[in-house]
């Protein structure tokens, strides 16, 4: 495994669950999203199923194909409702043990260093002040065009990072990051500081499983 990965030229980094403590409560999100469409008359059903960010979209199309004004108010408020819930998250959030030592060490050996997530960059910001100093781009929600899942979501912070998918690293906590690393070409690593288990994240197609993103460590030096 070391001298494999002396092939890789950078590491991009999901954030919440991977480099930050998960305190973020998706299921309140989601709930607090569906509450407020039927405040715009859009019924629950089927809705649960959708991941936050794609649920908002649905029912802005939704509202969008009788009241296209009404769709934008809802679409605005509903971003501002869970960036509130982001921040009050952050408030309480974190860096996980060995964060900063596993970035430091990139850095000093020349490795750059990216972070995309679905979170808002003020949420990061407020957990990570710092943050800049440590990774050469930070593509949150409201930095890119297109959000994870959604492979221009990686595509975009490996051309910042001038760095090929084939030399590249994709590391999350959730099957989506590995999805993602996946159909972008990058090795992937999964790691068991958030809500999914090993069995999820090697059935994902994992290249490997990690305890902690500090544990990279290990295996690079």
């Amino acid at each position: 495994m070391k001298e494999s990965t002396r092939l890789f030229k950078a590491f991009v980094f999901d954030f919440d669950g991977t480099l930050a403590e998960l305190n973020l409560d998706f299921n309140f999100m989601r709930n607090s999203i569906i509450a407020l469409s039927g405040q715009y008359g859009i019924r629950s059903e089927g809705l649960h199923d959708f991941l936050i960010l794609e649920l908002i979209d649905i029912v802005r199309d939704l509202i969008s194909k009788n009241d296209p004004a009404k769709a934008v108010r809802f679409f605005n408020e509903a971003h501002h409702l869970i960036k509130e819930i982001e921040m009050e998250a952050a408030n309480q959030g974190a860096l996980l043990e060995g964060t900063l030592l596993l970035l430091t060490t990139l850095k000093n050996k020349g490795i750059p260093v990216g972070i995309i997530s679905r979170n808002c960059h003020s949420a990061l910001v407020r957990v990570f002040p710092n943050i800049a100093d440590y990774c050469s781009v930070v593509l949150s929600r409201d930095k890119t065009i297109h959000v994870k899942p959604h492979s221009g979501h990686l595509v975009q912070a490996l051309r910042c990072l001038d760095t090929s998918p084939a030399k590249a690293v994709m590391v999350g906590d959730h099957p989506l990051d590995i999805h993602l690393g996946r159909q972008v070409g990058t090795y992937t690593i999964g790691v068991l500081t958030g809500y999914t288990q090993a069995d999820s994240l090697f059935a994902s197609g994992a290249d490997l499983v990690l305890n902690r993103a500090f544990e990279i460590l290990e295996i690079l030096f």
